[in-house]
């Protein structure tokens, strides 16, 4: 039975950061471009779409052979979270995907054998909510090393747990997010989560 999986390029035309980030010149073509490329390589996508509201973005989409759907404005702004943005384009959608692939164009590393496998684990794991990329990161910013500043004053954010894990050998291992979410229309929908409460880890370097 094939579970039909569309990847989400989620690209808005109003950053304030860096305008249109989204198709600034990255390696001589457009940031946007890269991510397009390694979803149009996987073997496991049955379709790609790009969510924006600029032209200029859905021309250059277009031009890489992507199919747009248009956002509303008011799913385009600042505070817009990605997940009422992915409920609209299952709402839109006349072939309701069973999986999203959510691919940012900001992730320009993203590689066609990671969005492969992570589509494929989560065909395997019915009881999963999702899957997701993780990576490891240097010692010194784990979570137990982080700073506050309080009343003028630095304080560790947890305090007990740096006293009790306080060298790099004994620190749990923790991990920060890699590049790519592959979630079930399911979780969106019924339980308004995009990596809901149980999501599989695919670690990469």
């Amino acid at each position: 039975m094939n579970i039909y999986s569309m990847g989400v390029i989620p690209a808005r035309g109003g950053s304030k950061s860096i305008k249109l980030k989204n198709i600034i010149k990255f390696l001589g073509r457009p940031l946007i471009e890269h991510v397009i490329e390694s979803a149009k390589l996987s073997k496991e996508l049955d379709k790609i779409i790009c969510s924006t509201d600029n032209e200029q973005i859905a021309e250059i989409a277009q031009k890489n052979g992507v199919e747009i759907m248009w956002r509303p404005q008011e799913l385009a702004m600042d505070d817009t979270p990605i997940l009422e943005v992915l409920k609209d384009i299952i709402k839109k959608s006349t072939n309701k995907p069973e999986l999203l692939a959510l691919l940012q164009p900001t992730s320009p590393f993203i590689l066609p054998s990671h969005i492969d496998e992570c589509i494929k684990k989560l065909k395997i794991d019915i009881n999963a909510d999702s899957i997701q990329t993780i990576s490891t990161f240097p010692h010194n910013y784990h979570a137990f090393n982080q700073r506050i500043v309080k009343n003028g004053y630095v304080e560790f954010c947890f305090p007990e747990e740096r006293k009790k894990y306080y060298n790099k050998q004994t620190k749990p291992k923790h991990y920060i997010f890699g590049n790519i979410v592959v979630t079930r229309s399911t979780t969106i929908i019924e339980k308004n989560e995009i990596c809901g409460f149980k999501s599989i880890a695919v670690e990469i370097p």
